[in-house]
């Protein structure tokens, strides 16, 4: 598994550490951040020094009833080699606080190196849970082993979204229950299982954790609580063996398993915005051809349209034409004022263009 798109620092921390360090002028900080709902940093500079600052941290532990609440001298050993010339432990911690360190930021050289130290610094919080997690992989369930008993331990790094750990000979189970809110995601979720399941069958990929996915808990988590169990997106398990947890890949295992859940939603967030760009980019192409359909109708209308009001105004414009012209000819001819005379039709119409008077009486026969 490739965990890029997860960044291990925190990025309100370390925009908070990068403003104090960029700083012009000095900086008096108090800032509490809260991440998870159970994560707190502490910050503090005083104008009077603004060299020094001090981080902070309280988080709770990985695992209720395995792992103590402060925290062990192997994980103050990591959080020291960070950046040993910067950070510096002190001791005890403040109070309501597991871990607060001293850092020195007069320490951090002034050249394109110091965003990623204070990156580095940043990342304090997945450091400390991983050095639990190693821990757990390294002592749980030791004296159970030895009885042939392997009892889940339950994991929580994000709220609502415990997964479980099996320690049993030359293997760890890893299972995870998904949960998701919206049928869309679940749907998502699976079809993504189910490739990551075959993908993870072939030979190019042997040597990664086999895995697997079921919409039923496995048999391991038998007698486990209802709600930890109760999920819509099923549970998908992780079979580590020994080699996976050896020299450098010790810290990638870790790091999967703990962002495997944050993971699975990103991925289901970049599947859901993809489609809804495909879906956006459909709609647009369908509706430009409806307008382009649109506008050759309207042209075809508009020109019959004129080509209508053209042949009538011609119409209109020849019967105007005829008729001023026959108007000023017939106007001219009554202008001329003369009768024709024919010699001899006067007596001609007295005599035989006479019409004949008939009575309005009748007689009886």
């Amino acid at each position: 598994m490739r965990m890029a798109c997860i960044d291990r620092a925190s990025p309100a921390l370390n925009q908070i550490l990068l403003k104090l360090y960029c700083a012009e002028k000095a900086l008096e900080i108090d800032h509490h951040l809260y991440e998870f709902g159970s994560v707190e940093y502490h910050i503090q500079s005083q104008a009077s020094d603004p060299q020094l600052a001090y981080l902070s941290i309280s988080t709770p532990p990985l695992c209720h009833g395995v792992l103590p609440k402060e925290l062990s001298s192997k994980t103050i050993e990591m959080v020291k080699g960070l950046c040993p010339n910067v950070v510096e432990i002190i001791e005890p911690a403040k109070e309501g606080y597991q871990l607060t360190l001293k850092l020195n930021l007069n320490q951090i050289p002034r050249n394109k190196d110091y965003d990623k130290i204070i990156r580095e610094i940043s990342s304090v919080h997945s450091v400390i849970l991983s050095s639990q997690l190693k821990e757990i992989l390294w002592n749980v369930n030791s004296d159970d082993a030895l009885q042939g008993m392997y009892k889940p331990i339950k994991l929580v790094y994000h709220p609502r979204e415990p997964f479980f750990l099996i320690r049993q000979p030359q293997r760890i189970i890893a299972v995870f229950p998904i949960r998701f809110k919206e049928k869309s995601d679940v749907t998502i979720a699976t079809t993504f299982f189910q490739e990551l399941v075959d993908v993870g069958s072939s030979d190019k990929w042997a040597k990664v954790p086999p895995c697997s996915w079921s919409a039923i808990p496995p048999p391991e988590l038998r007698g486990e609580a209802f709600e930890d169990l109760s999920t819509n997106g099923g549970f998908f398990t992780f079979d580590i063996s020994s080699r996976h947890v050896e020299g450098n890949r010790l810290d990638k295992t870790v790091w999967s398993l703990l962002n495997f859940s944050t993971y699975v939603r990103y991925h289901v967030k970049s599947t859901k915005g993809f489609i809804q760009r495909r879906m956006r980019k459909r709609l647009e192409s369908l509706v430009e051809v409806l307008h382009q359909t649109n506008s050759e109708e309207h042209e075809q209308t508009k020109q019959h349209q004129v080509y209508r009001y053209t042949k009538k105004l011609v119409r209109s414009t020849k019967y105007v034409i005829l008729k001023q012209r026959w108007g000023t000819f017939g106007r001219k001819i009554k202008r001329i004022g003369f009768r024709l005379k024919i010699n001899g039709f006067t007596r001609f119409r007295q005599r035989w263009l006479r019409f004949p008077k008939f009575s309005t009486g009748y007689t009886k026969i």
